[in-house]
């Protein structure tokens, strides 16, 4: 009786999710997470701490998506301009003091060096920026960028191996971007493409969507079966979702503090 009872229970509706972008008038190519509803009567845009969200019907076309989005530029730019947190670090040649890394600020110290370099020095605890007096500050930045990378990657590194004996493959390959909204995905390639933020929130937040996305492997939905995947290997999972919903913003906002000068 109960297998019967669930044959005849109704289907949940299939909430569908991807990414699109939109250009502001100001120049800025904004990412915009596109969700298809069926429960939704209409167009619908949004903008919150974890950016834009666009909500469409079951009917409503992709086309008709785009054109609202267009139509809707200047509400979008305002909306996202009042989520801008002030307060946020700025990179300053032998001025800034410490950088934001998984959870923390470590502290920083500057030196002269023959060439631009970011690096630390887990013994001691803090990071050493060597720099010459003519380096750019598009080097200074690039170096933090590297930096950044190179951390997340070691977290990477240490984590990935527990996870794969679990998976039917491994992932082609993981990648670092910077997101405007999205904290990873993985491309039907098998790449995986993660938020470069992740390196500086705290570490269990950024193992999490890792598994997150390694679990799409097995599953291409949100459906209940893919978030039962993401139990058996994460059972904290929700309290890392409400650190981003309550941090989010922040993170992504400093990375690209640090990176846009």
């Amino acid at each position: 009786m109960p297998h019967l009872r669930r044959l005849l229970a109704p289907r949940l509706p299939v909430i569908e999710r991807d990414v699109t972008s939109v250009e502001l008038d100001d120049g800025r190519s904004i990412e915009i997470q596109r969700v298809r509803n069926p429960r939704a009567r209409r167009l619908r845009l949004s903008v919150d701490e974890r950016g834009a969200r666009l909500t469409l019907p079951q009917r409503a076309s992709l086309v008709s998506g785009e054109r609202f989005l267009v139509e809707h530029r200047a509400w979008l730019a305002e909306q996202l301009d009042r989520y801008t947190l002030q307060g946020l670090p700025e990179l300053q040649r032998r001025v800034t003091a410490a950088l934001p890394l998984r959870g923390a600020d470590i502290p920083l110290r500057w030196e002269d060096g023959r060439f631009t370099s970011l690096e630390f020095d887990a013994q001691a605890g803090h990071a050493v920026f060597r720099t010459t007096q003519r380096a750019s500050d598009a080097a200074l930045r690039r170096a933090v960028r590297d930096f950044y990378e190179g951390q997340a990657r070691t977290d990477i590194g240490r984590w990935l191996p527990k996870y794969l004996p679990t998976l039917p493959r491994p992932p082609r390959r993981v990648q670092f971007k910077v997101m405007s909204s999205q904290w990873g995905s993985l491309a039907p390639n098998g790449v995986v493409a993660l938020d470069l933020a992740l390196v500086l929130a705290r570490p269990s937040a950024f193992e999490y969507v890792l598994v997150h996305e390694l679990c799409h492997i097995l599953r291409a939905d949100h459906s209940r079966a893919f978030w039962l995947e993401v139990e058996r290997r994460f059972p904290s999972w929700r309290a890392e979702r409400d650190y981003f919903h309550a941090d989010g913003r922040r993170l992504k906002a400093t990375l690209r503090a640090l990176l846009s000068g």
